[in-house]
């Protein structure tokens, strides 16, 4: 028996060794040559990667050369004037590049900590045009110390990844894991000039005259369109045709210009109508279950700049809150059905 144990310790010793040399190996490379690495592929140039990284062709190669020796197989093979991909180096691509931008976005994240002073915003170009860029005089004259910064996109920006504090959206979105701050729900009725107002003074009327389409809001369930609007005012009537718009500020905007009636929503409008360019003659409009929403990471409401913008915002939706009064307002879902 004692000769068998011994045996098998004899056996299994080099395989303990080699386990030991591997484990070894497991550890990660340097950041520099992963980092060289990654933009290597991305150009799938060593010129262009060492002219991204600011560093010398030869100190390039050398980071890759001293990386494929870590790994013990070539990434790349190089041809006269260019190079490709190893099977190895197609594999480390996809974790080199979410590893950098992982990094990236957590050290943006860590640097905007440190900032008080800037506020990037992202919201849908309309809202941008119609509500936001009217009444941020206000804000930056409260807020001289805060430089803001606007994306106007519906583009669904990480907040985690993108340089980007807070984001405003127009939706039934339950957004978990962020700080999620639900505004007013929004409602729509018809808006035009105060020439076309006379032109077509009943809800009856409309039906003759050139209808204007916000597509923006397609999405929505149950749909807020005309069909809608008409049927809550116990009109039967289905508009298949008038204009089409993508962006309700564009919609909005033809309006204004006189070019027909929208069914515009409350965000869109407030301003139109308080100055006079655009009137709501017939006082029903039509509740969706959307609101806007006040989006940022879990905590970064905290921050001075994010603060004050939210109880900004907040403090300007009910400033035009007593618009509402002025309407019979159905919720969408009380509409009767075609």
């Amino acid at each position: 028996m004692g000769n068998v144990l011994v045996a098998h310790k004899r056996d299994f010793s080099p395989l303990q060794l080699r386990f030991t040399d591997v484990k070894m190996t497991e550890r990660l490379p340097p950041l520099t040559a992963l980092r060289a690495f990654d933009a290597a592929a991305r150009h799938m140039s060593f010129a262009k990667a060492a002219n991204e990284l600011n560093v010398t062709p030869a100190a390039l190669s050398f980071q890759i050369k001293s990386l494929e020796e870590h790994l013990g197989r070539p990434l790349f093979r190089r041809l006269n004037r260019a190079v490709e991909l190893t099977e190895a180096g197609r594999t480390l691509v996809p974790g080199a590049a979410d590893g950098f931008r992982t990094l990236n976005a957590a050290w943006a994240a860590t640097r905007r900590l440190q900032d008080t002073t800037t506020l990037t915003i992202t919201a849908g170009p309309a809202l941008t045009a119609k509500w936001l860029a009217p009444r941020l005089y206000d804000f930056a004259r409260a807020h001289p110390e805060i430089d803001l910064r606007f994306s106007a996109t519906l583009r669904n920006l990480d907040l985690e990844v993108d340089d980007v504090d807070v984001a405003i959206r127009f939706g039934e979105g339950t957004d978990q894991g962020l700080y999620s701050l639900p505004v007013r729900k929004e409602w729509a009725t018809p808006v035009m000039t105060p020439e076309l107002a006379e032109r077509y003074p009943t809800p009856q009327s409309l039906t003759q005259a050139p209808l204007i389409f916000d597509d923006s809001v397609d999405f929505l369930r149950p749909r807020l369109d005309w069909s809608a609007w008409f049927r809550a005012m116990g009109i039967s009537f289905a508009p298949e045709h008038g204009t089409h718009f993508s962006n309700a500020d564009h919609a909005v905007n033809a309006a204004i210009s006189g070019a027909g009636v929208v069914l515009a929503r409350r965000a869109m409008i407030i301003t139109d109508l308080e100055e006079g360019r655009l009137v709501a003659p017939f006082k029903t409009a039509i509740e969706t279950q959307a609101r806007f929403r006040f989006l940022c990471l879990e905590g970064a409401e905290k921050r001075p700049q994010v603060a004050a913008f939210r109880d900004w915002f907040v403090a300007e939706i009910e400033k035009s809150a007593h618009i509402s009064n002025a309407f019979r307002i159905i919720p969408v879902s009380e509409v009767p059905p075609p």
